[in-house]
């Protein structure tokens, strides 16, 4: 871990979230190699050798799977480094951590580890002399081992001798766990509980500034009623919430061991009591997140901005049918009352009067213009803004008695003054508060929050409702958001999943020199699919950024356990004992480092899986996934890697059968030879 920090700086990282989140996973995972080692070489020391000898022999023995371990988890965790979008430039830092972690492990465990354990010698206790707790507590370790080795022994000679019902069973696992997919849900970033909340409030278009900041100090008196919130902080046409009919108010929570309700259940009783107060539109969410906005959201684009408010409403309609849509919204705000002037164009001529001249006078008089600037005693300095008084500008009375300076003369020479009545007409309309555009079209964004539901689940519910939503030539909708966010991470993580699997397969095929066996291996993959979705129903999680991480992740670490079993398989088959045989060997040898290993792993996980501290529920979705996966990945692994295995040699035995037939001269890299006795 220490020498992970050299490579942190080289590469010119920090210290952050997603480093620290690297090395917190690899814990388990950097300690395997070294594992594995210091296990053969026990082994070896149990057959008596010394313990130099036992040191060296048992490091060359096992080095082929290290090596094929180790490259394999580099493997998967360089695709991850290098994916696009935004899932890429979150797990950067991540993935080059945790690949420098692991090779640095690999160095330790052919060094450090095999020269301790030449000059290390273990301590055993005098003949008669009492055993310590510990040894006690080893001793029973000892017998639970025995035992289950007994029980896996007669687990595997049995799926050896019925391979294909194993293989029914393995599948049908596989299978029925895309069973579960529907029940686990799916978002693009599970909510973090930081304590803290974000509550937007929009009065009606055209309120005053007075009455917004009435409404928002209500509202804040209503927030305070809750023994969960410590301070609010609120803000009335400024910084992202512009204009005088919008407010913001920042909830700070007090800390999560002080509350019953986590930040997400909170939000529910928040809104339900905002909603009583009239004249208002409340938003209850979570500052900040990644790709901003809603969770929900549809992009409506045509050319015509009444027909896209109409659109717009059955848009609306259709996702107040759905449960657990709430907070309901459209960027098309209602019409703004304006005073429209229409400019008698010949008349206005004929005074010497132009449009430009009337728009030239109307705008310092009635919006202000800045003539200068003044430092006030604190410091600050303030634009001083020139224009009519409030009473001379607040009707439509009062613009018509304002004098334009026409370009014809008196006959005094000054300027001839025109009252603006005299070439205008005044007429109330209504236009619109904001217009929006996106890719040469209006838009008109629908947003909306999830309450209750991941929003991934609502928004497959939703698209098929929007499909069914006539639209006229010329418009059409797109989903933003957390769905845009979440299928553009899905297509990443695939492309970085297909590399990875590519590159295990290319690392097996170099090591074992074969292109067979590595399928045998590679069949520990899918089985972990299974334990994949039943941790992720049984604690609550959702298929998000962090939990498919996960399970990236294990495309590198449940193969170490087929790695262990296939490579003592050949080499005892290379010794002469027949395939069943030495898987049954195999079998026997491997399942305590593979207990290890994976128990490791599982122990090292714990923490961050406990979501323990503000804001680790947020990452503990990839934990569970690693974890689930590796504990069904392993009870699967050390039953059908052996008979796909078998199946594995027969076909590489067949193939090279027909090439003999055929003539060929040499057999393919890959064909093992075995004695003529298997």
């Amino acid at each position: 871990v220490l020498a992970s920090f050299v490579a942190v700086w080289a590469f010119g990282f920090t210290l952050n979230t997603m480093s620290l989140l690297g090395l917190s996973l690899a814990i388990g995972i950097l300690i395997d190699d070294a594992i594995v080692v210091r296990e053969n070489i026990v082994r070896h020391l149990a057959m008596g050798k010394s313990h130099v000898q036992a040191a060296l022999e048992g490091t060359e023995e096992i080095g082929l799977a290290v090596l094929a371990t180790t490259f394999t988890i580099v493997a998967v965790f360089i695709p991850v480094a290098f994916m696009g979008g935004i899932i890429g430039r979150f797990f950067l830092q991540f993935g080059v951590t945790v690949a420098a972690a692991v090779l640095l492990s690999l160095f330790v465990s052919f060094t450090l580890d095999p020269m301790l354990s030449s000059v290390w010698a273990d301590p055993h206790p005098a003949p008669g002399a009492r055993k310590t707790w510990l040894q006690r507590a080893g001793g029973w370790i000892d017998a639970a081992m025995d035992a289950l080795h007994a029980l896996y022994g007669r687990a595997l000679a049995w799926a050896l001798r019925r391979r294909k019902t194993a293989l029914v069973i393995a599948l049908a696992s596989f299978l029925g766990s895309f069973a579960l997919v529907p029940l686990i849900g799916s978002e693009f970033v599970p909510e973090a509980d930081l304590g803290e909340a974000q509550v937007n409030i929009k009065t009606p278009v055209g309120s005053s500034l007075e009455y917004t900041l009435a409404k928002t100090r209500q509202a804040e008196a209503a927030l305070r009623e809750f023994a969960e919130v410590q301070d609010t902080y609120a803000t009335v046409n400024s910084g992202a919430t512009i204009g005088k009919n919008n407010a913001q108010i920042y909830v700070q929570l007090v800390p999560r061991k002080q509350r019953k309700l986590s930040q997400a259940k909170l939000q529910k009783p928040l809104r339900e009591r905002l909603q009583r107060i009239g004249g208002i539109e409340v938003s209850v969410g979570t500052p900040g997140g990644m790709g901003g906005g809603k969770p929900i959201q549809v992009s409506l684009l045509g050319p015509d901005i009444a027909e896209l408010g109409r659109i717009a409403e059955q848009v609306k309609a259709k996702m107040a049918g759905i449960r657990g849509v709430v907070d309901i919204d459209s960027s098309l705000e209602a019409s703004r009352p304006t005073l429209a002037i229409d400019i008698r164009r010949d008349l206005a001529s004929d005074l010497g009067v132009g449009v430009e001249q009337i728009g030239g006078a109307l705008r310092p008089l009635v919006a202000g213009t800045a003539a200068s600037s003044w430092k006030a005693p604190d410091g600050e300095s303030y634009d001083v803004r020139v224009r009519l008084p409030s009473e001379q500008r607040s009707s439509a009375a009062d613009l018509k008695d304002l004098r334009i300076a026409s370009s014809r003369a008196e006959s005094d020479g000054s300027p001839r003054m025109v009252p603006l009545q005299q070439v205008a007409t005044f007429k109330p309309i209504t236009g619109a508060s904001r217009i929006d555009r996106k890719n040469l079209h209006r838009e008109v964004l629908i947003g909306a929050n999830a309450s209750g539901r991941p929003a991934g689940d609502i928004s497959a519910e939703l698209l098929p409702l929007l499909k069914t939503i006539e639209l006229p030539s010329g418009y059409s909708f797109s989903m933003g958001g957390s769905t845009k966010d979440m299928q553009e991470t899905l297509g990443y993580a695939a492309a970085a999943l297909a590399l990875a699997v590519i590159f295990i397969y290319l690392i097996l095929a170099s090591q074992f020199k074969s292109f067979l066996q590595p399928v045998a291996i590679m069949s520990a993959l899918p089985l972990s699919l299974v334990g994949v979705f039943l941790a992720l129903l049984v604690t609550g999680s959702t298929l998000n950024i962090f939990s498919i991480i996960g399970f990236i992740m294990l495309m590198g670490l449940v193969t170490k356990n087929a790695i262990l079993l296939v490579d003592f398989a050949n080499q005892a088959v290379a010794a002469g004992k027949t395939r069943i045989e030495a898987l049954l060997e195999a079998g026997q040898v491997r399942l305590r480092p593979i207990l290890m290993t994976t128990a490791a792993m599982i122990f090292g996980m714990l923490p961050m899986a406990l979501g323990l501290g503000e804001g680790g529920s947020q990452r503990s979705p990839m934990a569970h996934a690693v974890i689930g996966g590796l504990i069904t990945s392993t009870l699967l692994t050390l039953i059908v890697v052996p008979v796909i295995y078998t199946y594995t040699e027969q076909l590489g035995a067949w193939a090279l059968k027909r090439l003999r037939a055929s003539g060929a001269d040499a057999a393919p890299i890959g064909v093992r030879h075995e004695p003529a006795h298997t």
